[in-house]
């Protein structure tokens, strides 16, 4: 009997995007929540993803291309600029407006004329500017990175897909509360929607690309 991989393979899934001319590194959500214990929102594996992110980070901005990072922020603890996702994840309560569990860590800090977007949903393009800052740029393959892999990563993967963009994520650059979500999400985005990709892949990429 087939694998996994072999059958979706056979049924034609997984094929590959490839990368285009011009691309961009959006991170998703890296901050202070992810990888604070004590946090309910932690991920054990959090700092190891942040090395990972700091990583695409020097190469993109080494090679002088797009950086955006994305943050959820809302007004206060109520989340009432998205009421629904916070009846069903009260924890969404660590990014209302002046909580540190916000912030972004210090080797992820955006720099002057980087973008950052500001979001109340799982997706970075759900009522935001990425994909219109996006094509400004003449981006056509958008790498990403952040947390977490089953919820903001995996949307933002399936909306730049959506979107008309190359989605390509970064396996080590991703992080999740538990393995198992981690990895079917990685499986499933690379059988469907996106190109899941090596750290080492993406920084050569990113570098070649300046």
């Amino acid at each position: 009997m087939a694998g996994l991989d072999e059958d979706y393979a056979a049924a034609g899934f997984a094929r590959r995007l490839g990368w285009g001319r011009r691309p961009a590194l959006v991170l998703i959500d890296p901050v202070v929540a992810y990888t604070q214990p004590g946090s309910h929102l932690y991920v054990q594996t959090g700092p190891a993803a942040v090395g990972a992110m700091a990583a695409l980070l020097d190469a993109a901005r080494g090679a002088g291309l797009p950086v955006a990072f994305t943050t959820v922020r809302y007004a206060d603890d109520s989340c009432a600029e998205a009421p629904l996702f916070a009846a069903k994840v009260p924890a969404l309560k660590a990014f209302a407006d002046g909580n540190p569990l916000g912030a972004f860590p210090a080797e992820l800090t955006p720099r002057p004329g980087e973008n950052v977007i500001v979001k109340h949903y799982a997706s970075a393009y759900a009522g935001t500017s990425l994909a219109a800052w996006l094509a400004a740029n003449s981006v056509d393959t958008v790498v990403l990175g952040g947390f977490s892999t089953s919820g903001c990563v995996r949307a933002s993967g399936v909306d730049t897909l959506q979107h008309g963009f190359r989605p390509m994520v970064v396996r080590e650059a991703c992080a999740d509360r538990d393995p198992g979500p981690h990895e079917a999400n990685l499986f499933d985005l690379d059988a469907k929607y996106a190109d899941v990709v090596s750290l080492t892949e993406a920084v050569r990429k990113l570098s070649e690309a300046g």
